[in-house]
Order: C-alpha cells, then structure tokens, then sequence
C-alpha cells in the first residue's frame, strides 16, 4: 500500500473546478446553521464523519471550530472513543451512533436500533437536519480525502 503525505496544495481546487456545484453544497452547510439541531451535536457530527473518513482538512477544521465554539478539549480527545467516555449527553450518543451509521453503512444501512434511538430524541426538523448534516459531512470528507486537502497550517 502506497501512503501519500500530503502537501501545502489539494490537488484541485472544486470552488474553481466546480463553482456551481460548490456553491451549492456550501449553501447546504449553511443552511444547516440556522436549523433547530443543537450547535454542539452539530459540530460532534461533523468532526466524527471526518475522523471515521481520515479527513485530516476537515478533521483539523471541525476540531478548532468547536474549541471556538466552546467545546472542551476533553470531549474532543475522546470523541473516537465516545462510546466509552462518560463526557457525552444521550442526544449526544444517539447523533453519534446514526453518524457512525450512516457513514460506514452495511449492507443493511441504518438499523431500527440506530433510528429509533434519535428518533426517541429529536424533533422531525432536528433529525431532518441531522440526516443531511451527515450526508452533507460525507460528500465534504469524499472531496477532501481524494483531493489531498491539507490540514490548515496554524501557529
């Protein structure tokens, strides 16, 4: 197996290649901003789609943007282990288990199990605007991974 450190520069740039299609993604993302989903499990989501796709841009953006958000430190050190920490809320737990879902689906996609355990816990609009936050996160990470985005430099 051939393993790529990445560079300073992706290998594209899709705002330029694809402006359109961009643009409408991102408008996406931001459409989920003034959604009724919790800013916190917003951002949990965003940065666990990114660790279970090794999205290192979107591992490192997410991560800052939530410590600017106020998240702790603590949480997102156990983040990948969340199952096990004691840190995380059950609305949180119940995001996090559809994330993991969604993002590594079997051949059986999401189970009952899974979406009853946020459905139990969210409102149609929070749990509409998770399942797009989710896709939306998926589709970022499969133009980042491939596109070699890198990890933003930071002093």
């Amino acid at each position: 197996m051939t393993t790529h450190v990445h560079t300073r520069e992706p290998r594209l740039d899709l705002r330029t290649a694809a402006p359109k299609a961009a643009k409408a993604l991102y408008a996406a993302d931001q459409a989920i901003l003034t959604s009724p989903l919790d800013p916190t499990i917003r951002e949990l989501v965003k940065l666990r789609t990114s660790q279970i796709n090794h999205c290192v841009h979107c591992i490192d953006l997410h991560s800052h943007d939530a410590l600017e958000q106020g998240e702790s430190l603590n949480r997102i050190i156990q983040l990948s282990a969340w199952r096990e920490s004691a840190l995380f809320t059950p609305a949180e737990r119940a995001a996090l288990e559809y994330t993991e879902a969604a993002t590594t689906l079997t051949p059986h996609g999401v189970s009952d199990e899974v979406w009853a355990g946020v459905r139990d816990l969210m409102t149609d609009e929070e749990l509409g605007a998770l399942v797009v936050q989710v896709a939306l996160m998926n589709a970022f990470n499969r133009f980042g991974v491939p596109l070699q985005m890198p990890a933003q430099p930071r002093n």
